[in-house]
């Protein structure tokens, strides 16, 4: 099985033989090799959290290689815990409670955790996909999944959980947006996608309009190399571009108007290397620094060199914090 050090997502070779067969090239971005069995749910009663955090906020961030998920006060970055029991654990995002859902996609499922606490309190089920990030819509509370790829040779998709529950509604990809990585809602309600072509040559970004029916493609007029995150901000979207597997990352930001995106501001993450998907919290952007194994903080939207760096994480891969 190919490694691609670039460490989106783990999957056995069993599950990806009939999308690409072992061996065959992932998309850049991807990684896939075996880290024993797949589709394995999440084990209860094998995760703490220190009592004090509770009442505090809690920075989350996703432990690819460990399976885990890691937690620390925020912004001070003091180790408060750990979630336990995943299968290959990515995207991650918030709500306005506090609650947080985790991309557990090994076992094609997302997870519910109250703030705070040590076991899901709802498993919302994505089956025949391999999701990837996650975002809430902050107008309706509804839960936006992409799926990076199917378990077939078909697309991924982008899932939709009405009220973060039930059964998703799908919207299905295609050649022209064929892997979808990340997702984030804006504050009326407009979902951005941002992920590649079937050939993997080219990044494309699409949009779910408030109340829309079909993704809808956009046109950046600058290029981003490898996708990463997506995050609203303010008043216009933060995409994630990796650049490469060992160097530094950005984060380019883009106003959308119809279906063009124009770029309004770019931040570089100096020290950073392989960027995947990063928490803007106010003035602040939390980056899983993927190949350093740690977690830096950034001044944004200036970027430049970090100005804080949290050991822990062995192969870091989405963040978000939970406020209290």
């Amino acid at each position: 099985m190919q490694i691609w050090r670039s460490l989106i997502y783990v999957v056995s070779c069993a599950a990806l033989t009939s999308a690409y067969g072992c061996g065959q090239s992932m998309p850049p971005g991807i990684a896939a090799f075996s880290a024993g069995p797949a589709m394995q749910s999440v084990k209860p009663g094998q995760s703490w959290i220190a009592p004090d955090a509770r009442h505090s906020a809690l920075l989350y961030v996703s432990d690819l290689r460990n399976e885990r998920i890691d937690v620390f006060s925020y912004p001070l970055g003091v180790p408060k815990g750990k979630l336990t029991g995943f299968s290959a654990p990515h995207g991650l995002c918030s709500d306005a409670a506090g609650h947080v859902y985790i991309v557990n996609e090994g076992a094609s499922q997302i997870l519910e955790y109250a703030h705070g606490g040590t076991i899901p309190i709802k498993t919302l089920s994505d089956p025949g996909y391999f999701p990837s990030g996650c975002s809430i819509d902050p107008t309706t509370g509804n839960l936006a999944v992409t799926n990076i790829t199917s378990m077939t040779s078909a697309p991924g998709s982008l899932a939709i959980y009405t009220h973060a529950s039930g059964t998703p509604k799908l919207y299905s990809g295609n050649s022209t947006l064929f892997f979808l990585y990340y997702c984030g809602y804006d504050s009326s309600g407009n979902l951005l996608i941002d992920g590649m072509n079937q050939g993997a040559h080219i990044v494309t970004v699409a949009e779910l309009p408030a109340h829309g029916t079909a993704l809808q493609p956009i046109a950046l007029n600058a290029r981003i190399a490898y996708p990463g995150g997506v995050q609203w901000h303010i008043n216009s979207f933060a995409i994630g571009d990796q650049v490469s597997l060992s160097g530094p990352s950005k984060i380019d930001e883009f106003t959308i108007s119809g279906s063009r995106g124009t770029e309004v501001g770019t931040t570089p993450l100096n020290n950073s290397c392989n960027v995947l998907q990063f928490w803007i919290q106010g003035k602040r952007v939390v980056v899983p620094n993927t190949c350093k194994h740690d977690v830096l903080y950034f001044n944004f939207p200036a970027g430049g060199s970090s100005t804080k760096a949290i050991a822990g994480p062995s192969e870091s891969v989405g963040t978000t914090v939970s406020l209290r």
